[in-house]
C-alpha cells in the first residue's frame, strides 16, 4: 500500500515560519515528483507547487510565490515545504501527493501538475493565529 506521511504542522503566530516534511513509508520518494496542496474545510483544495524528481524543477501555484518554497533531500528521501511569514489565511491541512505509476518514475512535474497524483498523505494541520 502506497503511503505518504506529512509532518511539521502545528500552531504558529502570524509572521512565523514552519517547515513541513513529506516522506514515503512503502516506496522511494526520490524517484517521483511530489506536489503539495492545502485544504480548508468548505473550500476547494489548493495546489501550492510541485517539485520534480531528479533535477528538482519547480512549479509554483500563485499562492506560493514569495513566501513558500519547495525542496527535497534525496539522501533523507524527504520533500520539504518551507513556509515563511505565515498569515491566518494560511490555516489549512497541508498534503503532499505523488503518482507512483511506473510511467512516472523519474519524470518531472508537468504543466498539468495540479492533477498528476494518485497517492496522497493524510495531511498535517497548520494553524496560524493572528
Amino acid at each position: 500500500q502506497v503511503q505518504l506521511v506529512e509532518s511539521g504542522g502545528g500552531l504558529v503566530q502570524s509572521g512565523g515560519s514552519l517547515r513541513l516534511s513529506c516522506k514515503a513509508t512503502t516506496f522511494t520518494l526520490s524517484y517521483y515528483s511530489v506536489g503539495w496542496f492545502r485544504q480548508v474545510p468548505g473550500k476547494e483544495r489548493e495546489g501550492l507547487g510541485c517539485i520534480s524528481s531528479r533535477d528538482g524543477t519547480l512549479y509554483y501555484g500563485d499562492s506560493m510565490k514569495g513566501r513558500f518554497s519547495l525542496s527535497r533531500d534525496d539522501v533523507e528521501d524527504t520533500v520539504f515545504l518551507e513556509m515563511n511569514n505565515l498569515q491566518p489565511e494560511d490555516t489549512a491541512v497541508y498534503h503532499c501527493a505523488t503518482d507512483v505509476s511506473p510511467l512516472r518514475v523519474g519524470k518531472p512535474c508537468s504543466p498539468s501538475w495540479l492533477y498528476d497524483y494518485d497517492s496522497w498523505g493524510q495531511g498535517t494541520q497548520v494553524i496560524v493565529s493572528g
